[in-house]
């Protein structure tokens, strides 16, 4: 009990240091790189199901991977300053994301509403509402994609 006591209490000590410094613009921009990153992966796990030999379980999981990230504020990754930069690779945001609060509030209600959805879909284990609800979800990527990212 005591080692996990002190465990915690490193752990809050390193996460107040950290939460001091705002962490490089760099930095967030390998965050939400890499979480977009991950987000295309498990797209894909769910995708490959509804494809071929359907595993519910993989594709529960992989969705929920999706509204786990879809629901977890992604637009912190977006503040003032990343516009520019280099993350693991030069980042791709259009500059149009940093001044169109409505609308990427909006793109980001509709990620979390239709990943929310495919999660909860893939626990029933229908093939065809899976497929048709990752297409829904797909529809919301491409649009924020057409509005705020550069390709």
């Amino acid at each position: 009990m005591k080692t996990k006591l002190i465990a915690l209490a490193a752990l809050t000590l390193a996460a107040t240091a950290q939460a001091q410094q705002a962490p490089k613009p760099e930095q967030l921009i390998k965050w939400r790189q890499s979480a977009y990153q991950t987000i295309a992966w498990s797209t894909a796990r769910v995708k490959a199901n509804v494809d071929g030999s359907y595993n519910k379980d993989d594709a529960a999981r992989a969705a929920g991977v999706i509204a786990a990230l879809a629901n977890s504020n992604l637009g912190v990754l977006f503040p003032a300053g990343t516009e520019t930069g280099k993350g693991w690779r030069d980042t791709t945001v259009k500059a149009s994301l940093f001044t169109d609060g409505a609308g990427v509030g909006a793109a980001a209600a509709a990620f979390s509403k239709e990943a929310n959805e495919l999660a909860r879909v893939t626990q029933g284990g229908d093939v065809a509402a899976v497929k048709a609800q990752l297409a829904a979800l797909q529809k919301t990527c491409k649009a924020c994609h057409d509005d705020y990212r550069n390709n």
